[in-house]
């Protein structure tokens, strides 16, 4: 899953920044409005950390544009302020959840991840191919009972995958889920990426397939046709 963390106080930053990727998200961070009206335009992100006291545009005033183009990703209200009117301003504005600082790193984990998988309620918590088995809640692999030890570029690369299995996914799309804000992804880098794939996945009936000109499809190899 891909982050969006906008947040101004450069210490809270770091401590979300480090929790989150701890916990398996890809994560971009910016530090005030305008930036994170660019970075949605420039990519898409399963869940949006959004505080509301921000430079150069207000986090209320983001969350308006947002949704006045149609951009539906969730968004959860980072604040210090547990006044029950800002929080029915930010829900009336569009907001999907609201936390107030300081709070449990667990807490907000367990909120994350709801807000993931609200967004695509088609998905169930335990996605397969063959014997690869993808754990939404622990946003871990594993095959068969054996959990696979990925970086977080792979994890991105295969989430992306396995949650459009039987699917093709262009290089380009690819590249996109796992770029970070100030360093982009290339095509190339995500060969690399796939073919260590290839070889972690050796003990498991799922394989990535390369369509030439296409980009990419996970598929049971032991499927029947």
């Amino acid at each position: 899953m891909k982050l969006l963390l906008v947040e101004d106080n450069e210490q809270l930053a770091h401590w979300l920044i480090r929790t989150l990727t701890d916990d398996g998200f890809m994560l971009d961070h910016v530090g005030d409005g305008e930036a994170a009206e660019d970075a949605l335009r420039a990519s898409p992100y399963d869940v949006v950390l959004l505080d509301l006291n921000l430079p150069r545009m207000s986090g209320k005033a983001l969350l308006r544009r947002m949704r006045s183009r149609g951009d539906a990703t969730p968004v959860l209200i980072l604040t210090a302020t547990g006044a029950i009117d800002e929080k029915v301003v930010c829900l009336g504005a569009g907001a999907d959840d609201y936390i107030v600082k300081p709070f449990d790193a667990r807490e907000l984990v367990a909120r994350v991840k709801v807000l993931a998988r609200r967004q695509a309620p088609s998905r169930t918590n335990r996605v397969r191919c063959g014997n690869l088995l993808y754990d939404m809640d622990t946003l871990r692999f594993y095959v068969d009972e054996e959990s696979l030890t990925l970086t977080p570029r792979e994890h991105t690369v295969l989430e992306t995958l396995i949650l459009r299995a039987k699917k093709t996914v262009s290089k380009a799309a690819l590249a996109e889920s796992v770029s970070d804000a100030d360093a982009p992804t290339s095509e190339d880098a995500i060969e690399i990426y796939v073919s260590r794939l290839r070889k972690k996945l050796e003990k498991s009936t799922a394989t990535i397939i390369t369509l030439r000109g296409l980009g990419y499809l996970l598929e049971d190899a032991e499927a029947e046709e």
